[in-house]
């Protein structure tokens, strides 16, 4: 279920990879002289991750809630997934929206750990210096 999930996540790296390869400074970096490694990790790399990095909590979020679900129903498991459905079936509002209070508490902290993978992917961002108007 987890592989399966994990298909959007893989064809957003490879569309950001072959985005990123094509634009002009990759071909001014290898007509530089640049070794291909050089270029990939040091070019290619930094400024590709930073699209699936924004994209990795709201992507892991779904597929750990999708996954909690849909094998706790089928394999008759007692879990968060399974306590969340059946609250929505039966109308239990303080439980549904505990559940989604734990699958939101996640994402926020995974949005947490994105921002701080924003700035080791990429020193040049630096969120304290932004001048908010």
């Amino acid at each position: 279920m987890v592989i399966g999930g994990f298909a959007t996540l893989t064809m957003l790296t490879k569309n950001s990879f072959i985005e990123e390869i094509n634009k002009q400074y990759v071909l001014t970096a290898r007509a530089k002289g640049l070794t291909e490694r050089r270029v990939l990790y040091g070019h290619v790399f930094r400024n590709a991750m930073l699209i699936v990095v924004a994209g990795f909590p709201s992507a892991f979020v779904g597929i750990l809630f999708t996954g909690n679900l849909l094998i706790e129903i089928i394999f008759s498991l007692d879990g968060l997934g399974l306590l969340g459905f059946e609250a929505v079936i039966n109308r239990d509002y303080p439980v549904m929206f505990g559940t989604l209070y734990v699958f939101t508490l996640l994402g926020l902290v995974l949005n947490l750990l994105g921002d701080l993978m924003y700035v080791v992917i990429d020193p040049r961002i630096d969120f304290e210096r932004r001048d908010v108007a």
